[in-house]
């Protein structure tokens, strides 16, 4: 049975469910930011995921892509990564980017702490998250 790992859920907000992966918005309002989680249980590589997961999930990329490119924030570059190290449970950040946001040109991953959405850009950025998923 699937179950996200709890350190999702302290820090990002349910989109819904995609055909593979549960879909999280990072609530972090700098950087528009979905976390993909296969529903796949005790997968912790990609490895684990069979190849017509593996083609699901690259699709779920994609529209997480541009998905984040309508959450408000011009975008000039897609970062996607699955890392893993603090949180081994498989999942894949699809990141938008930009010249000159606080992180860049470097990762934003342990940057500096996340700066939370307020509740009114957060119910926008959902919103429009869960409409370019068609969830």
């Amino acid at each position: 049975m699937f179950q996200a790992d709890p350190a999702f859920l302290a820090t990002s907000h349910q989109l819904g469910d995609l055909v593979l992966s549960h879909a999280r918005l990072q609530d972090d309002v700098r950087y528009p930011w979905i976390v993909l989680i296969p529903r796949v249980a005790s997968a912790r590589e990609l490895e684990d995921l069979s190849r017509e997961d593996l083609a699901i999930l690259t699709d779920e990329i994609l529209a997480a892509g541009r998905a984040v490119r309508v959450l408000g924030v011009a975008v000039d570059k897609l970062n996607v990564g699955a890392l893993g190290n603090v949180t081994p449970q498989l999942h894949v950040h699809v990141v938008g980017r930009r010249v000159g946001d606080p992180a860049w040109p470097g990762p934003v991953w342990g940057h500096s702490p996340a700066e939370p959405y307020p509740a009114d850009a957060l119910a926008r950025a959902l919103a429009a998250a869960k409409a370019a998923l068609g969830l």
